[in-house]
């Protein structure tokens, strides 16, 4: 009940920033030392969020399906690609923190790439993975590997710090009782590491959307809300508010994915205190 209140306070506070420097902006924007620091607040560039809302309800072209039907339909197929590389990139992002934190010599090697690996921008990479597997993967699976591949960086730093975190006493309490690797990480470990995790997964969510979207529009993958982003783009000019339906359409998705994650923590997390060990 209290996220749904600061969602709602959130969405206030969002509307109200929106609306006000509409209101009060510049219509060439608000520039500082000759750089541009705040969005022009003329129509072309900012409309109306009611006009975005109204614009959901009309046909997307002469004749066509409601804008919003065809954003919800595009939305849909991009989720699909989210959920794969969204599973995709967690396992891998498992993996990684268990070899990590099992193995020093594999954290101390690994983890400086694991890093790194972030800084490539995803614009370059999205056509080299498009190359290397577009003749052996669909372009679905080619923009699902995008995202899992933005998905798996903070699953695997997140949990790597939770499975760290339980304190030498309570390791020593397992060795105690003869436990092996596996029931440390089962016992104690894993269930120590939750509250690591599910932010991290909420992360990993939101940056699997991210990448779906980069992905689709880096590679063409027709279908999804990245496609529609561009075609939409093309109509700036004369229907602003077009772009904007879309924009939103993808915000909804990456809202929905974290969402899904909250829901998945409620059991698990009641469970953890079941199995919690008293590491004290």
């Amino acid at each position: 009940m209290r996220r749904l209140l600061f969602a709602a306070i959130g969405l206030i506070v969002f509307v109200a920033l929106w609306e006000g420097y509409k209101a009060v902006g510049s219509p060439d924007g608000t520039v500082l030392f000759g750089v541009r620091v705040l969005p022009r607040a003329d129509d072309l560039s900012m409309p109306h969020l009611w006009t975005v809302l109204r614009r959901l309800g009309r046909p997307e072209l002469a004749g066509g399906r409601p804008i919003w039907l065809v954003v919800l339909s595009a939305c849909g197929f991009t989720l699909g690609i989210t959920a794969a590389g969204f599973a995709a990139g967690t396992l891998v992002g498992l993996v990684l923190a268990v070899l990590m934190q099992q193995f020093r010599i594999v954290e101390r090697g690994l983890l400086p790439y694991v890093i790194l690996s972030q800084t490539v921008p995803l614009v370059a990479l999205a056509p080299l993975v498009a190359g290397w597997g577009g003749t052996i993967m669909p372009p679905w699976a080619t923009v699902s590997v995008i995202a899992s591949y933005l998905a798996f960086f903070p699953v695997a730093v997140g949990l790597l710090r939770g499975l760290q975190s339980p304190s030498a006493a309570g390791v020593e309490l397992m060795r105690s009782y003869a436990a092996g690797w596996w029931r440390t990480l089962i016992k104690l470990r894993l269930p120590a590491a939750l509250p690591y995790l599910f932010p991290a997964l909420r992360l990993a969510g939101a940056a699997a959307v991210v990448g779906a979207v980069v992905g689709e529009i880096s590679t063409g993958t027709r279908g999804g809300v990245g496609r529609l982003i561009i075609e939409y783009s093309r109509e700036a000019t004369t229907d602003p508010a077009k772009v904007y339906t879309a924009m939103l359409g993808a915000a909804l998705l990456g809202l929905v994915v974290a969402g899904a994650v909250s829901l998945l923590e409620l059991p698990l997390m009641r469970h953890r205190r079941h199995v919690e060990v008293v590491t004290l």
